[in-house]
């Protein structure tokens, strides 16, 4: 099986495993232009995929990504879902918009985010970050299952996270840092990240790897829309001692990594069929990791219990 790296590129990764991509039904969230999600869309549409499902906020925020995709190949079937992840109402109705635009899901990106941002609710009332980055693909992904299993075999789900969860735990006292008062974005951030990792770990156990595969992925340090509250001095000053604090000095700052290289693990851990028994693992450039996070996020007992309070988060029991 080819070997991928850091600088590897989607382009690759899907001309690595034609198979993987051609005549696949495909689901990504967040497909917004300039960011991951949209290059790793319009990476799999040069392989020839027959169906692209891109879930966003608007439809004319993503038409650009769409035209593009029509303009790599006019064949391939491109359905725009209105999504917003901070709102489960929002979830609920897609879910169901998707399981009319087809019966099966191939494959399940998780690719949406929003990245320390102030303080805020969705209308669920839980803090912004960790419902739009983990309670919203938690409830999508679970109401999709069915449409995944119908694939019988072989689907992927891939849930984009982050270095950031290494500073981060879920606080399952208090998610909500004390309705803002003890709040920092990037602590916000870095919770919800673990809680990706941990979905993904309870995912991989309730599966056989050759019906579903689950892993979470580290995309690389990429300049997009993500950062944009980086801008702010104030919340990046906050950003730094935060991680100071928590690390016990500076981390070391990663190389950028271009679009092409930033979707290139995501690909793998959508396509490669060589990691299928590593289901439920955290890849970065390229791979599977080396080093796996801490045990704070890939313990499957503190996994069943977010599970739990996912649940409750969201008022529905999944079997």
């Amino acid at each position: 099986m080819p070997q991928f790296q850091w600088s590897s590129t989607g382009d690759e990764v899907v001309n690595a495993f034609p198979s993987s991509v051609h005549d696949k039904i495909i689901l990504i969230t967040g497909p917004s232009p300039g960011g991951v999600g949209a290059e790793t869309a319009l990476s799999l549409a040069r392989g020839n995929p027959k169906h692209l499902l891109l879930a966003g906020r608007s439809h004319e925020k993503i038409k650009p990504v769409i035209d593009e995709i029509n303009k790599i190949n006019a064949a391939i079937k491109v359905t725009f879902i209105q999504l917003n992840l901070d709102s489960q109402a929002s979830v609920r109705r897609a879910a169901k918009d998707i399981q009319v635009a087809t019966d099966k899901i191939d494959i399940l990106i998780n690719n949406a985010a929003i990245m320390a941002c102030p303080y805020a609710k969705t209308e669920d009332g839980i803090e912004s970050q960790f419902g739009t980055n983990h309670i919203g693909p938690f409830l999508l992904t679970n109401l999709l299952l069915p449409t995944i299993e119908a694939t019988g075999k072989g689907a992927r789900i891939v849930n984009l996270t982050s270095t950031g969860a290494a500073l981060g735990e879920i606080n399952f006292d208090d998610i909500n840092f004390n309705d803002g008062k003890t709040y920092v974005p990037i602590a916000g951030y870095a919770q919800s990240k673990v809680a990706s990792i941990l979905f993904t770990v309870s995912l991989s156990k309730k599966f056989d790897n050759k019906e579903i595969a689950s892993f979470s992925v580290h995309p690389g340090n990429i300049s997009t829309g993500l950062q944009e509250h980086f801008k702010d001095p104030d919340v990046f000053k906050t950003m730094i001692d935060y991680v100071v604090f928590k690390a016990g000095g500076p981390l070391q700052r990663e190389e950028l990594k271009t679009l092409q290289q930033g979707c290139a693990t995501t690909l793998v851990a959508a396509l490669d069929p060589s990691i299928l028994d590593s289901s439920g693992k955290y890849l970065r450039d390229g791979g599977i990791a080396e080093e796996q996070p801490k045990v704070e996020a890939t313990d499957p007992v503190i996994a069943e219990r977010l599970w739990a309070l996912s649940e409750k988060l969201v008022g529905q029991h999944f079997d």
